[in-house]
């Protein structure tokens, strides 16, 4: 093979890589693994593959190992970064790419009997590694750009480092970024767990200080010098929020993109969020500017112009790229890097089962890597859109996107390779509780996971489809339903970025199926292209599923129930027929839509919302996983307008399979971006798993509620019929009672004075007596009530039969025997006075029961009276002849000896018949 310094020699330079190379393949011989860092541009994934190969082929030359010489494979995180690496290495080795050099992405491989080094996108390694976890003919694996920390490179490192353990300790294995956070690689590298997991069983052997005895080589050298220039936009702008970035911020990336072609030589790569932002910044460029090409460069380019982008033209150019910027590729004539801050990020609402991406600020290591692509070929400038002091607010590095998005396909892969969860795995990080357990629950309804987290034979080949789990079981599934083909063309049209929802294309809006049919009439050739070769990709996939037997043994072997729709075999002609050609006709489209929607996201089955007046509402739909959500404005799916369902579809669409759902950042509704008609029977059969029939007895409403008894049909969150229930069962009854009570309090049972009058009196005695005299506060009856009112709630079936209840003899249930006989002893409702007569206690304050009397009846009463064995004094309240308050005392001694004198002064003349003696104690 032609050598690494044979490539070297007809780059006609020497990369600083190059210098660390033969210390990268000492260390690998050493330890077998290593984690490579070296500033962007200066040939790590360019030389080191080519280094790697030679290394195995002096090694087996050395061992006189015989056979096919051990290939190289080497991941990139994305796909136009797998083809430009693979095109520079086999340009610097004089080749066609699919020679010494190949390289595969899903649907496309270019390789051949020679290759040696094979460049995949990291998501197509973790499919080989499920497939053969021992990688026959591999004898090394290069992750790059492991800085991203996206979930495939994390999940790819810790299966790798898993196969070198247990299955191919000769299996080489690097690790290379220009920024990497080198302790959590480095330990992720060593086998070691993340900190705070238990020990690796069998792990003894782990250097002490995790990560330590993973060698760390470094090429320092930059190729050219890079020059920084901050050139912040005006103050006022709004923060980036969703998907929304100020239109001003875009205007000045545009503005600062013509200052830079006035002011450097060379061409300008510019580096934005997305592909929206990219088409303005390109239009306001090339509006100002028609004497350069402007170019894009992002996930949905077509592929002739990604090419376009990574060659040299004729004249000047703009090149204007998502974060594919940030891979490892060389964007030919560069010397000036415009970057406007900012990246997207997947964001996951794990509770209401949400995704969707967010614009934040770039990281420092991202803005290195960025800045990186004007030195590559020459001295460059970086003009940064940002100021010097936020530059230095900037984070170190993006946040691991197992933090951040869904994990549906990261814990499915976990568990078909017999980790769930991850466990025993050296992931560089944790994966969050809360992210595994919303992800287990979808794998789970959709039949994929079994009660104990482990993969159903269902599971196990949909994670062979290469798509999203919910994606990969409605292909299959859909394939049974509506033929392989239609199956194939609506996954394909869900799994590919950017050919759904308003803004992907000319034609469809939100509407699945018209996006189809614009999609087969080829009405946009680029988009057209990228559909039809991923169906080709997902029937192949089927084709292949099927020759391997994984529906021999009849549908349950992937555990779908025989009653599962089933009009046609896999990759049969479903319900309808198939054009020549294989394209399916019209008839029946809106079906077989909505039908595979629905077998994708179960829970996003919708129905519109009524009204307030009962019919249907206008714009507001109820999904069955409990969200609500608004339709776009001018939507196909609106009750009325020139593009509404009811024009397009024949009818008022009151159900719908949604297939694009997100939620604006500080929006409370969800909205709906793309969706396909349903029908409530294809609600049924799609989303089965979420029907259920169930008796619900509950309480109906709060303090002035009622108990309902009704048998419900639901679809998740979506009640489809119900019906009164005739006999609930009594347990039931008694829990929406006791919900009743705890709503509406003690007033629901209509308790009579006397009852009251019973419950502070004991209160009295438990306040000064303790246990085991009861707590009879409402807050303690309402926590007891199933105890003290077991008879009553036995009987009960409604608010009615409560208010019926005999409060008072419902608590002397709860009297201690034999204090119970005292109670009137210790809290006696009224007392006998030296008058005679006998006078009321009120019990209202058990602390501080009170006696209202007139004066002249407690005449001759040295000492006021004591309750609870002497433990509680009685509040006298000290009343005229005609009734009006006089004094208020606890201690009557103290006010005859005091108090009283002027009280009898004041009172002896107002009435003169009554007595006022002198001596109250005497007479």
């Amino acid at each position: 093979m032609t050598t690494a310094e044979d490539a070297l020699a007809r780059a006609g330079t020497r990369l600083p890589a190059s210098a660390v190379l033969p210390e990268l393949v000492s260390v690998l011989g050493a330890a077998g693994r290593a984690l490579l860092v070296a500033p962007p541009g200066t040939g790590k994934t360019t030389l080191a593959p080519l280094a790697l190969a030679d290394a195995l082929d002096a090694a087996d030359a050395r061992d006189g190992r015989r056979g096919p010489a051990r290939r190289v494979v080497v991941t990139e995180p994305r796909r136009v970064a797998v083809r430009a690496a693979a095109q520079r290495m086999a340009s610097l080795l004089g080749e066609d790419v699919g020679g010494l050099v190949g390289y595969a992405v899903r649907g496309e491989r270019r390789t051949g009997p020679r290759t040696r080094v094979e460049v995949v996108t990291t998501g197509l390694l973790l499919r080989r590694l499920q497939a053969d976890p021992e990688l026959p003919g591999v004898g090394a694996v290069l992750l790059d750009e492991v800085h991203e920390r996206a979930l495939d490179a994390d999940l790819a490192l810790a299966l790798v480092v898993d196969v070198r353990e247990v299955l191919r300790p000769d299996l080489l294995l690097v690790a290379a970024s220009a920024t990497p956070d080198q302790a959590a690689l480095r330990r992720a590298l060593a086998g070691a767990l993340p900190p705070g997991a238990g020990a690796v069983a069998g792990a003894s052997s782990a250097p002490a200080t995790p990560g330590d005895g993973v060698p760390l080589v470094v090429a320092t050298a930059p190729v050219h010098p890079l020059a920084v220039v901050h050139d912040p936009p005006p103050a006022g702008l709004d923060p980036p929020r969703g998907l929304r970035v100020d239109p001003r911020l875009l205007d000045h990336v545009a503005a600062a993109v013509r200052r830079a072609l006035d002011a450097h030589p060379g061409d300008v790569l510019v580096v934005l969020p997305g592909a929206r932002e990219i088409a303005r910044v390109s239009s306001l460029v090339r509006a100002a500017r028609p004497d350069v090409d402007v170019l894009a460069l992002h996930g949905r380019t077509p592929r002739a112009e990604q090419d376009a982008a990574l060659r040299a033209g004729p004249r000047r150019r703009v090149v204007c790229a998502s974060a594919v910027a940030e891979s490892s590729l060389t964007v030919p004539g560069v010397r000036v890097v415009v970057d406007a801050g900012l990246a997207r990020v997947p964001r996951s609402d794990h509770a209401r089962g949400l995704a969707g991406l967010d614009t934040v600020r770039v990281s420092r290591a991202s803005a290195v890597q960025r800045a990186g692509r004007a030195a590559r070929e020459g001295p460059g400038v970086v003009v940064r859109c940002w100021s010097e002091a936020d530059d230095a607010r900037l984070p170190p590095r993006p946040e691991p996107e197992v933090a951040t998005a869904d994990l549906a396909g990261a814990v499915l892969d976990l568990a078909c390779w017999g980790s769930p969860r991850g466990e025993g795995l050296a992931l560089p990080d944790h994966l969050p509780a809360g992210a595994v357990a919303a992800a287990e629950q979808a794998l789970a309804v959709r039949g994929l996971l079994d009660a104990g987290g482990r993969a159903t034979p269902l599971g196990r080949a949909v994670a062979r489809t290469g798509v999203d789990p919910r994606l990969g079981r409605a292909l299959l599934l859909g394939a049974r339903a509506v033929g392989g083909r239609r199956a194939a063309e609506v996954v394909a049209l869900l799994s590919e970025d950017g050919l759904l929802g308003r803004g992907a294309g000319p034609a469809g809006g939100d509407d699945v199926v018209a996006t189809w049919r614009a999609l087969r009439h080829g009405d946009d050739p680029a988009r057209t292209s990228r559909w039809e070769q991923e169906v080709r990709r997902l029937r192949s996939a089927l084709r292949g599923l099927e020759r391997d037997g994984q529906e021999r043994d009849g549908p349950e072997r992937h555990g779908v129930a025989r009653d599962e729709p089933a009009r046609g075999g896999l990759g049969g002609g479903g319900g309808s027929a198939e054009a020549p050609g294989g394209a399916a006709t019209s008839a029946g489209d809106e079906e077989a839509a909505g039908h595979v929607v629905a077998l994708a996201h179960p829970e996003r089955v919708a129905r519109r919302r009524r009204s307030a007046a009962g019919g249907p509402g206008r714009d507001e739909v109820l999904l069955a996983g409990g969200t609500g959500a608004r339709l776009l404005p001018g939507s196909a799916w609106a009750a009325s307008g020139p593009t509404s369902g009811a024009a397009a579809h024949g009818a008022q669409q009151d159900w719908l399979a949604v297939a694009l759902l997100d939620r604006p950042v500080g929006a409370v509704d969800a909205v709906v971006r793309a969706a396909a008609p349903l029908t409530e029977a294809g609600a049924r059969a799609a989303a089965g798993p979420l029907l259920a029939t169930t008796s619900e007895v509950v309480w109906d409403g709060g303090a002035g509620g009622d108990v309902v008894a009704r048998r419900v049909e639901r679809l998740g969150a979506l009640v489809l019929a119900e019906a009164r229930l005739p006999d609930p069962p009594r347990e039931l009854l008694e829990a929406a009672l006791l919900e009743g009570l705890r709503r509406g309090g003690l007033a629901l049972l209509a308790p009579s004075e006397g009852a009251e009058r019973l419950r502070q009196r004991l209160a009295a005695v438990r306040a000064a007596l303790g246990d085991p005299w009861p707590d009879v506060s409402p807050e303690a009856l309402l926590a007891g009530a199933q105890t003290w009112l077991a008879p009553e709630l036995a009987g009960a079936r409604r608010r009615a039969d409560l208010a019926r209840t005999d409060v008072a003899a419902a608590l002397r249930r709860l009297l201690p025997w034999p204090q119970a006989a005292r109670l009137d002893e210790l809290a006696p409702e009224r007392l006998p006075l030296p008058s005679g007569r006998g006078a009321r206690l009120d019990y209202a304050d058990p602390a501080a029961p009170v006696l209202a009397v007139r004066l002249q009846e407690v005449l001759g009463w040295e000492a006021g009276p004591r309750v609870a064995d002497g433990r509680t004094a009685v509040v006298v309240h000290l009343l005229s002849p005609a009734g009006r308050p006089l004094a208020v005392t606890a201690d009557l001694a103290s006010f005859w000896r005091g108090p009283y004198a002027q009280v009898r002064a004041e009172m002896r003349g107002r009435y003169p018949k009554h007595a006022w003696p002198a001596d109250p104690l005497g007479g």
